[in-house]
């Protein structure tokens, strides 16, 4: 095991995985923007250096920084959390390039399962089903409207780099296409300085579901079961639950297996999530590989009883994942996570930064926080909105749904508009309580709050 890490990233994810560190006994470095000097995350830490400004383009992003923090500090490895670097090949090369372990896997699977287009042909060549789709990027319009004629309407235009729903459109009307096609190029250059796109057949009212991988050294491969996340606003999950209430054992079976072979296909190593769609008739797509852990991953945790962080360390270190003798995995209750973000759902999201002045974390039975704020910590407008992950989990969906109403009225933060208000309504909605959700669902049950 590592003596010393260093933590590239903020927030909540930092927090976390220095968190499993002291556990394991290992030294943390943080690292931090002037912006976030009084963050919670940079207290917790070992040490801390100072990397940059507040603008994330000029801290959290620059390479150097970061290598040369690792390389003062003497840390052996560099865990990258979630966003930020996290799959930025460049950045996992130039850790390799300075005798640094990068705690993921290699800047050639990044760089080949980022590519959605390229991801996309990996997993046609290894058996994995997929959304017909382009062979390759669209360059013109005219290619667009070509594939769309050929494969039928409606179609989705999505980025072949990045994430977050950035570069993506949908198109239900020929009228519409060149229009949307010019759209989802800009946005994709701007967001990620790659203005690829390519076509697929629009999966109509799916569900989203995705399955944990960890990949070791040893031969060890397994999935740790699979999350439902089709809660979703502009395609930026809201909520996620582990089991999924849309699967059958045999088609989580099937699901697990068609992760393994995308995970051997790549000789993927480390913590990963293979994403799908499940249509109406239980068919299931690849969608995406995320080459990184997942904000949502508290959920599988409290259904398998693996801490995903500490397996993540135990594998770049090294050493054989410790939970591989108790696959193949089956969900043992139930679990939900809730996004608090420092958002205004009443006015369509509108990100609402501000000091926080009272923050009262729920707790009991089942109720797990995920947080890097207290009552006085700032909610920058540099960064990402989360303020807090709500986990619960119970025997069974039920006893979740009432822990969740239970928490969520118990969650106090002042000085600022949050999502809880959101949730509770969405644990009151009939349609959410009966677990038939698709990715639709703010859409046609809550569609006053976009």
């Amino acid at each position: 095991m590592f003596k010393k890490i260093l933590i590239a990233n903020r927030g909540e994810v930092a927090l976390r995985v220095m968190r499993a560190c002291k556990e394991l006994g290992v030294k943390t470095v943080a690292v931090y923007s002037t912006e976030d000097a009084n963050t919670y995350p940079v207290q917790y830490a070992d040490e801390a250096v100072c990397i940059g400004p507040a603008q994330a383009n000029k801290s959290y992003l620059i390479i150097p920084n970061i290598i040369a923090a690792a390389k003062t500090t003497g840390a052996e490895a560099v865990h990258p959390g979630y966003g930020f670097l996290a799959e930025n090949a460049d950045f996992a090369r130039a850790c390799a390039d300075n005798d640094l372990v990068f705690i993921g896997p290699s800047p050639e699977c990044i760089e080949r399962m980022g590519d959605k287009s390229s991801a996309r042909e990996t997993m046609k060549a290894c058996g994995v089903p997929t959304v017909p789709g382009s062979d390759g990027c669209i360059d013109t319009a005219a290619e667009a409207k070509a594939f769309a004629d050929t494969v039928g309407y409606p179609v989705l235009i999505k980025a072949t780099a990045g994430g977050g729903g950035k570069g993506m459109r949908e198109v239900h009307d020929p009228a519409d296409l060149e229009a949307q096609y010019a759209a989802a190029r800009n946005e994709a250059g701007a967001a990620f300085g790659n203005d690829g796109v390519y076509l697929e057949k629009l999966v109509l009212r799916p569900r989203h579901v995705e399955i944990q991988v960890l990949a070791d050294d040893f031969g060890n491969n397994i999935a740790l079961c699979e999350r439902d996340c089709s809660v979703q606003r502009r395609h930026q999950k809201l909520i996620e639950e582990a089991p999924s209430p849309a699967l059958t054992e045999d088609l989580r079976r099937a699901m697990g297996v068609a992760a393994i072979k995308a995970v051997r296909a790549t000789n993927y190593k480390n913590a990963g999530t293979i994403e799908f769609l499940l249509d109406e008739r239980g068919s299931f797509y690849f969608m995406e590989m995320n080459t990184r852990v997942q904000v949502e991953h508290p959920v599988t945790e409290q259904i398998t009883g693996t801490d995903i962080i500490k397996e993540q360390l135990r594998i770049a270190s090294g050493e054989p994942m410790s939970c591989a003798d108790r696959a193949p995995f089956s969900p043992a209750g139930h679990a939900m996570e809730f996004r608090i973000n420092a958002e205004d759902p009443q006015h369509g999201f509108r990100p609402c930064p501000g000091t926080i002045t009272k923050f009262e974390a729920p707790a009991g039975p089942g109720v797990r926080v995920e947080s890097y704020v207290r009552t006085g910590s700032r909610i920058s407008p540099y960064y990402d909105s989360l303020v807090a992950k709500l986990v619960v989990y119970g025997q069974d969906r039920e006893e979740v749904l009432a822990r969740g109403r239970r928490a969520l009225d118990e969650f106090v933060i002042e000085g600022i508009e949050t999502t809880i208000a959101f949730h509770r309504r969405v644990l009151d909605n009939a349609v959410f309580c009966s677990g038939d959700v698709t990715t639709d669902f703010i859409e046609t049950q809550m569609g006053d709050v976009l």
